[in-house]
């Protein structure tokens, strides 16, 4: 049985005021740093909610189910829909408004944004309690991983290549292995890179506790695996999207992660920079499709391609756990297992973009190849997002949730349960700042710092427990949302009107009840407008140079 968390959090408690002190606490971490427990987070990115075995999916993922089962599962986590203001959120604790890593009325942001000075990344708010940290994968966020306080870093961020092309491998140093005929797979080398990280900390630093970063570029388009993953899900998926939605969703059920009718595909709402029908049939070919139309209007040749690319979508995230897997063997090598922290999230939903960028697309390669460039289309994320409404960029819950997997032997004394918190990313960096002993400082180089939103969820970890927000709040590509309690309000884009669901009973948001409360709506927009007043005034209020 893991300890409890008043017993581990007495242990582990740090002074009022340490925090502003680094020597000392750096002193008090060589004493103590057998007891701070170690840090994995791993990132997916455009994995479906329900993509995952222990999620409903029937995708292998062996190793995800494994940590499922021996700690907790979140069925209510949040992201922010998109893939550099998730990450932002992790990293810092703050909305990704706050600190300038996404857009709000009034305020530009998104990938060219540059955080506050105040708003420091988690790695150096964990260096003066001993630890060291290492990046392994993508990025995404302003300035560099050691300008943010990471000790080491492979960044591979390349999202239109999935398999290293010479050019990068040469750039590597040093190689972990030469150039195949079509390159080195991105989570292969992700995986080998946090490896090496692992072991040169054991070698050099084993009194010291780590944060290692793991940050997969898979299944984010295009679809691209090795040929031996995918032949494992070779004709899987021939029975369609509509089916696999079902049976997932009824797994889903029968497990407990959702209680919620499946809704309806929204086959006319896509991203307005997918490629034009026209455009799709003259560079793809006429296995493509634009819309989640049902399964039984496409034709023979459609069946077949659709198929085949969501067993690519498949084969990335079968590789992905295989990765997980090895780079889990590694801390086990170190004895580090039971003290390790591991938690695996998504960066947003499914993604239903359909685009050809990079080197172009080319018909004649194996789909799934180097060559290729397609993407998993809107009827496949439907299905990834099973029983959710939507996908990536929509803050509809097909593009928010999250899987979210908490495992820690040493800490957790659940063991396989759910946890029905309402979460969101800005608690990752709380959570672990409390495990690791600490807290937030007040300032940063004599700035002071705003007070964040996150909150810890270590309670949750305990038997039974609970950790939850009264309150989140959405703001991305113009889309916009609030939940308060079960209730939650949402818009389709910043024109679009309003809606309003219960969550306790229509997660998949399928009965609009705006008409029904007016009162409700009225309410819950005021509070979403006074937010983001309240967040423009926090990104814009530091005179300070921007952390760059």
């Amino acid at each position: 049985m893991g300890v409890t968390r008043r017993d581990f959090l007495k242990s582990m408690a740090v002074p009022a005021g340490m925090i502003l002190l680094p020597g000392a606490l750096r002193a008090m971490a060589e004493t103590a740093s057998s007891r701070r427990p170690n840090f994995l987070v791993i990132v997916a990115d455009d994995m479906g909610f329900s993509d995952a075995g222990c999620y409903g999916g029937e995708i292998a993922t062996p190793n995800l189910d494994r940590l499922a089962a021996g700690g907790i599962r979140f069925t209510q986590c949040y992201s922010t829909a998109r893939c550099w203001p998730s990450r932002a959120c992790i990293l810092t604790g703050y909305y990704a408004q706050q600190v300038r890593r996404d857009e709000l009325p009034g305020l530009k942001g998104g990938t060219t944004g540059k955080r506050p000075a105040w708003a420091r990344l988690l790695p150096e708010m964990l260096k003066p309690l001993g630890y060291r940290s290492y990046h392994s994968g993508k990025w995404h966020v302003d300035g560099t991983p050691v300008g943010g306080g990471f000790d080491r870093s492979f960044e591979y961020s390349d999202s239109d290549h999935h398999f290293l092309t010479a050019k990068k491998v040469a750039a590597i140093d040093p190689p972990l292995q030469p150039i195949k005929e079509e390159g080195y797979y991105a989570s292969t080398a992700i995986a080998d890179y946090a490896i090496r990280h692992l072991r040169e900390h054991a070698e050099s630093h084993p009194d010291r506790p780590f944060f290692q970063y793991l940050c997969f570029t898979e299944p984010h388009f295009p679809i691209q695996a090795p040929q031996e993953d995918i032949d494992r899900y070779r004709d899987r998926y021939l029975e369609g999207w509509d089916a696999v939605r079902q049976k997932r969703w009824k797994r889903m059920t029968e497990i407990g992660l959702i209680h919620c009718p499946l809704s309806k595909p929204d086959p006319e709402s896509l991203p307005g920079w997918n490629l034009k029908p026209e455009d799709m049939q003259k560079r793809i070919g006429p296995g493509e499709v634009g819309k989640a139309i049902p399964w039984d209007q496409l034709t023979d040749v459609q069946k077949r391609f659709q198929a085949t690319k969501m067993a690519i979508h498949a084969a990335m995230v079968d590789r992905i756990d295989r990765e997980i897997g090895r780079v889990l063997d590694q801390i086990k090598a170190m004895n580090a297992y039971e003290n390790t922290v591991v938690l695996f999230v998504s960066d947003n939903g499914a993604s239903a973009e359909q685009m050809i960028r990079g080197d172009g697309h080319n018909p004649g390669a194996p789909p799934g190849s180097a060559k290729s460039f397609l993407c998993l289309g809107p009827g496949w994320s439907t299905a990834s997002n099973t029983p959710l409404r939507l996908h990536k960029v929509w803050v509809h819950e097909g593009g928010i949730s999250s899987p979210l997997i908490v495992h820690w032997p040493a800490g957790i004394a659940a063991r396989g349960e759910l946890r029905r918190d309402m979460c969101h990313f800005i608690d990752l960096a709380p959570t672990l700042l409390e495990l690791g002993g600490g807290r937030r400082p007040q300032k940063w180089d004599g700035t002071p710092v705003p007070p964040a939103p996150g909150q810890s969820l270590v309670p949750a970890f305990a038997r039974d427990g609970a950790a939850s927000h009264e309150c989140l709040w959405w703001c991305h590509s113009g889309n916009r949302a609030i939940r308060v309690g079960d209730w939650k309000l949402v818009s389709d884009g910043a024109a679009g009107p309003w809606e309003l669901y219960d969550m306790r009973t229509d997660r998949s948001e399928s009965n609009n009840l705006a008409d029904r409360h007016p009162e409700k709506v009225q309410e819950l927009s005021e509070r979403w407008t006074r937010m983001a007043e309240e967040f423009l005034r926090t990104a814009t209020g530091d005179s300070a140079k921007s952390k760059g």
